[in-house]
């Protein structure tokens, strides 16, 4: 586990652990106003796919194409991904492979004449629908890929998700595809793959925790509680309260957060400043009913009962006792937001009414090259944000940024081909950072000197 590192602002302690217990403190008022050196200018890469600052280097793990161990080639579409240990030298990835059954036309031949019993869904021809999750298994010491095979399949655009504290990858459809339309189910739920899976899952749709566009999840540890984003411009920021924490697929209770005193509050502020970047706001919790939505109308019922509004809630990274999600185009030039929720001490708990969780608009982002279209998002070893940029235009060249706890944002790469990139995690030791190229796939192990940030 990486040490904690402590920052100070005036009389404000900011602290930061490693991968699983972070947060940001005050920061300056002026978020992004400018940007900081970070770990220096970037080094053009000689391969041209990712510029990185000087003493970093990447290593191309596994690629579109690559045959795996069960005999399927590795799919494209490369998203959200979690990293876990799995002993002192090795680490299991879970990666997404957000593909629609539109995509079986173009799709590598294994993924096209793929048929199992143990997927989700199927198109009428029988063939399991191409979305779904693939397991890697990667040695830090040797800096090779032991194994890699698919985990989960049937499902549609697996986007993003997050790790539990018990060790499985929580993946979410960014679909509402009906039974009826192409396929022969309802797709738009989350579904749970264990890090220890030896081969495909029998996948069980998690019902209970909402039928919608979902994006990410992340799970306070203490609790149990997950928390849930949303992929639509007017999207709501959900909480699951589970009937019994570590085991979702026994149900629980839904909601959506509510700013407190304010029905219908607009977080994007695309018309008006409706909220100051850096203020406190109370936030309290709805009940949403019948979750599993068969219309659709969760966002619209839960705005109706005086739900928040948000933009292109995305990724979403747990903390010490506070998170942090990526509003993907939020702010009245709609670059990107970054939202931080610090619940209450009685979060989930009848005594939750009178100690209100709080919200804060932790940045938003005035200049697209400082900051543009933030979607995963990640804590690095040495207590920053590390943001992955998923703008497609012909012009814009998609980065990973750092955010600092003051609120600058700086370079750490810089993608050279049009795609995004997408599902940066570290390996639990902080030696390796982790991400995908979206498509075609590719999935990066990063290292370099993390204990050089020049400021």
């Amino acid at each position: 586990m990486i040490s904690r590192r402590q920052f100070t602002l005036g009389a404000s302690a900011l602290a930061f652990g490693g991968l699983t217990a972070s947060y940001f403190g005050k920061v300056n008022a002026a978020s992004l106003a400018k940007n900081t050196h970070g770990f220096g200018p970037l080094v053009a890469d000689p391969q041209n796919i990712l510029d990185l600052p000087d003493g970093f280097d990447y290593q191309v793990i596994s690629q579109l194409g690559d045959e795996m161990a069960d005999g399927l080639t590795v799919p494209d579409r490369a998203d959200g991904m979690g990293c876990f240990a799995l002993d002192e030298e090795r680490v299991v990835l879970i990666r997404n492979h957000e593909l629609h059954p539109r995509d079986l036309i173009k799709a590598e031949s294994s993924i096209k004449q793929h048929k199992s019993q143990l997927a989700y869904d199927q198109n009428s021809d029988g063939v399991a629908l191409p979305g779904g999750t693939s397991k890697m298994v990667y040695n830090l010491k040797t800096q090779t890929l032991e194994e890699q095979f698919l985990t989960l399949v049937g499902t549609v655009r697996n986007c993003a998700g997050g790790v539990t504290p018990w060790n499985s990858w929580l993946t979410c459809e960014e679909s509402v595809l009906k039974a009826g339309t192409g396929v022969s189910k309802s797709h738009g739920y989350i579904f749970e793959v264990p890090a220890s899976a030896q081969g495909l899952i029998k996948p069980q749709p998690l019902t209970a925790m909402g039928r919608f566009n979902h994006e990410a999840a992340a799970v306070d540890p203490r609790t149990g509680i997950v928390y849930l984003t949303e992929d639509r411009g007017d999207s709501l920021f959900y909480r699951f309260i589970p009937h019994q924490p570590g085991k979702l697929a026994l149900g629980g209770q839904l909601q959506a957060l509510v700013i407190k005193g304010t029905k219908g509050y607009d977080t994007r502020n695309w018309v008006a400043d409706h909220m100051p970047v850096q203020e406190w706001v109370d936030a309290q919790w709805i009940n949403l009913d019948s979750p599993e939505s068969p219309e659709d109308d969760l966002r619209d019922r839960g705005f109706k009962d005086g739900a928040a509004l948000f933009a292109r809630g995305e990724g979403i990274h747990w903390g010490d006792n506070e998170l942090y999600f990526c509003c993907t185009n939020g702010g009245a030039k709609q670059l990107g937001q970054i939202m931080r929720y610090k619940p209450s001490s009685f979060e989930g708990q009848p005594e939750e009414a009178s100690s209100s969780g709080k919200l804060q608009l932790f940045l938003q982002s005035e200049d697209e090259s400082l900051y543009n279209f933030g979607d995963n998002l990640t804590v690095t070893p040495y207590g920053h944000l590390l943001v992955c940029e998923d703008q497609y235009t012909d012009v814009v060249n998609n980065h990973l940024r750092g955010v600092t706890p003051q609120g600058e944002a700086y370079n750490f790469a810089r993608l050279n081909m049009q795609t995004e990139l997408a599902g940066a995690c570290f390996s639990p030791d902080g030696s390796v950072l982790f991400v995908n190229l979206y498509s075609p796939t590719r999935t990066l192990a990063i290292r370099g000197p993390w204990d050089t940030f020049a400021g």
